[in-house]
């Protein structure tokens, strides 16, 4: 496979992994893209996400108390490592949603690690933060 393919089948993971909480919480199907020892940092969450049930979970809280109404990512940049059976994953996002009553928007970038398990990408390290405002 090319790295044309390959890069394009990596984004279209992330892209469905993060259709599954942005438009709809759909759980099982989320759940399936996540390594059962996948590891997340977020800037909301004290310490790590680690595991499955934890990193599904922790989605969870959000889009039980959000609700989103706009989600944009871009400038998608994808490496590979390990022959080919690792992918780290950069973007950046913006997302728009209501909180306690509040809107907010957010502009920030993603980087998640992919391993390929059994023909298929599986997110195992996710690390996303604000966009830094202007010095």
């Amino acid at each position: 496979m090319d790295d044309t393919a390959r890069i394009n089948q990596v984004i279209a993971t992330v892209r469905d992994m993060n259709r599954c909480w942005t438009q709809g919480w759909d759980e099982q199907a989320f759940g399936r893209y996540i390594h059962p020892d996948a590891v997340a940092i977020s800037p909301t969450t004290p310490g790590r996400l680690e595991g499955r049930e934890s990193y599904v979970g922790g989605w969870r809280g959000f889009v039980e108390a959000a609700n989103i109404h706009e989600w944009n990512e871009t400038d998608h940049r994808v490496r590979f490592f390990c022959r080919g059976t690792c992918a780290v994953v950069t973007y950046f996002f913006m997302i728009r949603f209501t909180m306690s009553g509040q809107e907010i928007a957010m502009r920030g970038r993603d980087m998640f690690t992919l391993v390929k398990q059994g023909g298929r990408w599986l997110v195992v390290a996710d690390q996303f933060s604000p966009e830094p405002g202007p010095v």
